[in-house]
């Protein structure tokens, strides 16, 4: 079954909200096996809408609807559909007094226009809103299944999961099962990455790789459709252990996870303490560290040394390193790196400075940053990066490349 969703609402197209339930859908229709070909986002107008269901019943089996069915007048959905269909509109009883005793619970009146809400194309299944008012309702004409649904999402979700999938599955009958495991990598670009695998990029069909780089890093979505759930894991796992194989170095964790929360993982695994001394980025590091829950366990704590007065007087960098090699530089980052670790008492510690931009800084052009390393018992390191972006997109990418370093230590050991 080849799936549409259509989005209906001009808050859409202006801008206002973002059709965070189209994500939603496609991601929960993949479980099931219907493909999600197209997304199509119409504002509240009437012929535009019937113009985007032509195109749709052209090329879908499944049209699903989000939005248009509140109170108002420029909620039109269904008003078109049935008009399209050619099936009238029906008072939903049980819809109507769901609606009235939410009013009522809500201890306010009930206007007569709320009664639209009721209303359900004629022959439709329909589905209650357990969290508001409008109903969905769902039918098949023609070969072409139908489903509408509310545009809320805290009212979609729920909708759909408990009744909308139901539903669906029992139209399909036995169905393939869609299933993604997505592999994230740090330090290798996206070209790079795509040429070493290009030979299973060009041969595959079943699982599929989704190459997408996102800010620094990039990532590759491994999809297989299969019934057996076996089978699936055998398919993506054999796939999966060939890309490793070749790229293996750069790859740092699965799904949602982070490169900040690997770290994390691992600190916490080899009951290691950190801390930090930030200058280029500000605390931007350490926010990232207190964010996770339980960072107490391996984030001592840290300074944030923006001046040369507070890297020379709190933080202890000697004073003759800055006037000969200047803040931003290698050596500075190596003593930071040393003294915060010294002073916290900690495992590891970690340093940031470099150029944030717009303008250079002694000599040296934005993006130049130094992530400076120091582990109890060895020699203090420093690495060198040159990053691209504004000012903020320099400062967020010099987080995950500390974090990297960090990680790629703690692998070591």
């Amino acid at each position: 079954m080849n799936a549409e969703i259509i989005a209906v609402g001009s808050e859409l197209l202006l801008g206002q909200i973002a059709n965070t339930n189209a994500k939603f859908l496609s991601k929960e229709l993949a479980t099931i096996g219907v493909n999600v070909y197209f997304h199509t986002v119409v504002g509240d107008n009437r012929n535009r809408l019937k113009n985007a269901v032509e195109i749709a019943k052209k090329r879908s089996q499944f049209i699903l609807f989000t939005g248009g069915l509140g109170p108002t007048k420029d909620d039109l959905t269904k008003e078109t559909l049935a008009e399209i269909v050619q099936r009238d509109l029906v008072m939903d009883e049980e819809s109507f007094q769901s609606i009235k005793a939410f009013f009522k619970k809500m201890n306010r009146t009930m206007t007569e226009n709320n009664k639209k809400q009721a209303y359900v194309l004629a022959g439709s299944e329909v589905l209650p809103n357990d969290t508001g008012m409008a109903p969905g309702m769902v039918f098949t004409q023609d070969d072409i299944t139908y489903m509408l649904l509310p545009g809320p999402p805290s009212e979609l979700e729920p909708m759909f999961k408990k009744y909308g999938k139901r539903s669906l599955l029992k139209r399909l009958g036995k169905c393939e099962t869609i299933e993604s495991k997505v592999l994230r990598f740090f330090g290798i670009g996206e070209s790079t990455l795509e040429k070493e695998i290009e030979d299973l990029i060009d041969r595959q069909s079943n699982p599929t790789i989704a190459p997408l780089a996102s800010d620094g890093e990039v990532t590759l979505r491994l999809t297989v459709k299969h019934s057996d759930k076996r089978k699936r894991k055998e398919l993506i796992d054999q796939l999966e252990g060939e890309i490793l194989s070749r790229v293996g170095p750069y790859f740092y964790g699965y799904d949602e996870t982070t490169i900040i929360d690997e770290m994390a993982k691992l600190l916490q695994v080899k009951s290691k303490r950190i801390a930090a001394a930030e200058s280029l980025t500000g605390g931007l590091f350490q926010e990232e560290l207190t964010s996770i829950p339980g960072a107490s366990h391996w984030f001592q704590g840290g300074i944030v040394s923006y001046t040369n007065e507070v890297k020379i007087g709190f933080l202890g960098v000697q004073k003759e390193t800055i006037d000969t090699f200047g803040a931003v530089s290698k050596q500075c980052a190596m003593e930071m790196a040393e003294n915060v670790r010294k002073k916290m008492k900690a495992h590891i510690g970690i340093s940031f400075t470099g150029v944030a931009g717009p303008s250079p800084l002694e000599g040296k052009n934005p993006g130049t940053v130094y992530i400076g390393i120091s582990i109890d018992g060895k020699t203090p390191e420093a690495f060198e990066y040159h990053l691209f972006g504004n000012r903020q997109t320099i400062r967020r990418r010099a987080v995950k490349v500390g974090a990297w370093e960090v990680l790629k230590q703690l692998k070591a050991e």
